[in-house]
Formats: structure tokens, sequence, C-alpha cells
């Protein structure tokens, strides 16, 4: 019981870091933080499953791609260079790197998406939550 009351608190603080974080580097860092710790939990992250028949009809499974891109960038960025991640992984490390250096503009997809990221993660949440997987 009291493992579960950590994992529920810890998510609880990550997600209200993400709500409270001002757009920037930062926020994507909030929300690296926060699936960090989905991917960490074996509960949390069997709540997202596609298996189940409401994550399909919330989109929750695609939803977390966009989050889990986001985390991937962010371990990217501060990886190792001259690793081959493929076209996919390397744009998403080239547009965080950019707004890691303030270089922050509307043509950047991750910038431009930083309010559908906040909403996405507040559906994960929710989903968690709701789902009684904590």
């Amino acid at each position: 019981m009291k493992v579960k009351v950590k994992v529920k608190n810890e998510l609880d603080r990550r997600f209200q870091k993400v709500v409270k974080t001002p757009a920037g580097f930062d926020f994507f860092a909030a929300i690296h933080d926060f699936v960090e710790h989905i991917e960490s939990s074996t509960s949390l992250l069997g709540s997202l499953s596609p298996r189940t028949k409401i994550n399909r009809e919330q989109k929750i499974p695609g939803k977390y791609n966009h989050l889990k891109q986001i985390y991937q960038g962010f371990e990217d960025v501060n990886g190792k260079s001259g690793v081959d991640l493929g076209h996919a992984r390397m744009m998403v490390l080239v547009e965080l790197k950019k707004i890691k250096n303030n270089d922050i503009s509307e043509n950047n997809p991750f910038w431009k998406k930083r309010e559908l990221f906040r909403k996405l993660t507040g559906e994960i949440y929710e989903r968690l939550i709701v789902g009684g997987s904590i």
C-alpha cells in the first residue's frame, strides 16, 4: 500500500511541475521527468497499454508517444554525440537543442505545440488517476 501512495505522490508532484513550469526548456525537462516516472513504474506503464479498449478509444497510446518523443529527445540532448539516432529522433534533438539555446520561434514544431503537450500530459495524468493504476 505504501508503495502505491509513494508512486501516486511522486506522479502528482511531477505533474504539478509540468502544470506550473512556464514555457521554455525547463517545461520540456518537466515533461521528461513526468514520463521518466511513468516509465519506471510498471503499474503506471501498464495502465497506458494499447490493449485496453478505453485507451484505444481515448487514443492514449498515441498521446503518450508524443510525450515519449520529448522524453527520448531530452535524453538525446544530454547524451553522447556520434550515435546514429535516425531521422525522427534527430529532428526532435535539433528542435529541443534550439529551445535549450533560447532559439524559439513558431517555426519550431515542439515550441509551437507546447500547450498541446501540456494538455496531453494532463490527459495522461487523468487516465492514470482515473484508471486506478495507483
